[in-house]
């Protein structure tokens, strides 16, 4: 999730307005949630000592409302924190073992999270039944979804011509 998106989220959960967030940040009145706005649009981004504020004002780290570097563990749990805001993802514990699990009320997200998990999850039982190698599961990670061959995930709606063109070759030709 972006950073605009991440400060949106935050300020709605805190039941704020961009008019009243930016007045606690000291914006005057009357530009005050156009520079809101400006942020939860990206057209500009906050600097990290106003991040550091909004953060303050509304009760999160930094690290929640900055798109998370998922190159440290805490970065990496700020973007596993974002995923269960976004998708569902929960975490749960199944025979003792820490495991994260997608949450079935989230409707289409969880069908559509669902499907793609489980193409990952055949290609990792591939790899682990030697089916294929680890070079070739990572090329199905790393060039996903062009490799995906299950394209349960996937809808395809034909385009007006082709719809047109298949309707056109069912109809029963007149002499």
């Amino acid at each position: 999730m972006a950073i605009g998106k991440r400060i949106r989220f935050f300020r709605n959960r805190k039941g704020m307005t961009q008019k009243q967030l930016g007045e606690l940040l000291g914006f005057l009145g009357k530009t005050s949630d156009v520079r809101m706005a400006q942020y939860e649009s990206e057209s500009r981004t906050p600097k990290q000592d106003l991040v550091k504020e909004m953060a303050h004002l509304l009760d999160v780290s930094p690290r929640a409302i900055t798109v998370p570097e998922i190159d440290s563990y805490i970065g990496l749990m700020h973007t596993l924190f974002a995923l269960e805001d976004m998708y569902g993802l929960k975490i749960g514990e199944i025979d003792g073992e820490v495991c994260l699990r997608l949450d079935k009320s989230a409707g289409t997200t969880y069908t559509t999270m669902f499907d793609m998990f489980h193409a990952w999850q055949e290609q990792a039982a591939r790899l682990e039944q030697g089916e294929i190698t680890e070079e070739e599961y990572d090329q199905w990670r790393y060039k996903y979804p062009e490799l995906d061959t299950s394209k349960q995930w996937r809808k395809v709606i034909p385009s007006q011509e082709l719809s047109d063109l298949i309707l056109q070759d069912l109809k029963p030709e007149s002499d």
